[in-house]
């Protein structure tokens, strides 16, 4: 009677644990359901509604590490096969990174954006992996290797990845965008080829951002100059702002390592605003602050590195534009895979 008893309760149990994994799974496609519809179009080009539907490779990079994470392979290939097709540079083998569908020339920038070419190479790998197809795995090699064939340098002391192959390196300093430091996406790469170059890139970028502590809220900004002695100061001709771009600069980080110290002055920042508040860009410098708050994707890598990550849902918003919807989905993404790990 009470083996009886205990084997009714334990396929009951059976029954609710399958119903909650199948709630769970439902809920996790919610989001990625919801940006395919808004952003994806059927040729696999992602749009920036934000920004003249546009296509760029951090949208095309973003999207297929989605692709992945949902278990979604024709929708990783047709993202693939368009940015392949149509973005691919055969002669330093990255991509140009930005496409304007009305213009006469939609690649009039031929250009890379190394964290795009970084997004897709780390998306391959990982679609390789999950779904054992050896040609995306030796597609983000190739990546891999233009990547450091063509955007590292080795100046002021520190290994540094520039934003992209032309315009970047000056006379007497370089120009870096923080925000493309994807220490996740590197430490994927190490795990991969074994290259020392990928951990030593890690490093070298930590101890730079541990240096861009900037003005009274002590925060990297979107642009940054190194000079050859090793000084770092916000880059001339853009905003000293942590703004739009930054904003990724502590999802990455935590992503990579969830109590790094690095995270110290981003998580000080956004505790001093309540949740809703907190605004969207401040100069560094002056104190000048945006006259709008963070869209729900900032608030979610906020919400992630403050902690408050009960917020962190997968399913947009309806007024989510294509880049606040990516921040959104990564945040929520990272934090879903530091679970399971």
């Amino acid at each position: 009677m009470v083996a009886k008893y205990t084997l009714g309760r334990i396929k009951i149990l059976i029954v609710m644990v399958g119903l909650w994994l199948s709630f769970c799974t439902l809920a996790q496609d919610i989001g990625w359901l919801q940006y395919k519809q808004r952003f994806l179009l059927s040729d696999g080009r992602i749009i920036d509604t934000g920004n003249n539907n546009i296509s760029h490779t951090e949208g095309q990079g973003f999207a297929m590490l989605l692709a992945v994470y949902n278990n979604d392979q024709a929708a990783f290939d047709s993202m693939w096969q368009w940015t392949n097709a149509t973005l691919y540079r055969k002669d330093i083998g990255l991509f140009s990174w930005r496409y304007e569908p009305e213009k006469p020339n939609p690649i009039a920038d031929r250009n890379n954006a190394t964290d795009g070419d970084i997004f897709i190479a780390w998306a391959l790998l990982e679609g390789g992996k999950q779904w054992n197809v050896k040609a995306y795995r030796d597609a983000s090699s190739e990546i891999q290797k233009s990547l450091l064939r063509h955007t590292l340098i080795n100046y002021a002391g520190y290994q540094v990845m520039l934003p992209g192959v032309n315009g970047f390196k000056q006379k007497d300093f370089v120009i870096v965008n923080p925000s493309y430091f994807v220490f996740p996406a590197w430490e994927a790469f190490y795990q991969d080829t074994h290259l020392l170059v990928w951990k030593n890139l890690c490093d070298d970028s930590l101890a730079l951002l541990k240096k861009m502590t900037f003005g009274k809220p002590q925060l990297a900004t979107d642009w940054v100059s190194l000079q050859a002695n090793g000084q770092m100061a916000p880059a001339n001709g853009w905003p000293a702002r942590f703004g739009f771009d930054a904003v990724r600069i502590p999802l990455y980080v935590h992503w990579y390592q969830t109590g790094n110290t690095t995270l110290t002055p981003y998580v000080s920042f956004w505790r001093g605003f309540d949740r809703r508040a907190a605004p969207a860009w401040i100069n560094v410098l002056s104190g000048q602050r945006s006259e709008y708050n963070q869209a729900q994707g900032m608030r979610a890598i906020r919400d992630l590195v403050v902690g408050d990550s009960g917020p962190l849902v997968n399913r947009l918003d309806p007024d989510e534009d294509y880049y606040s919807a990516s921040l959104h989905l990564l945040a929520y993404w990272s934090q879903r895979n530091a679970f399971l790990r």
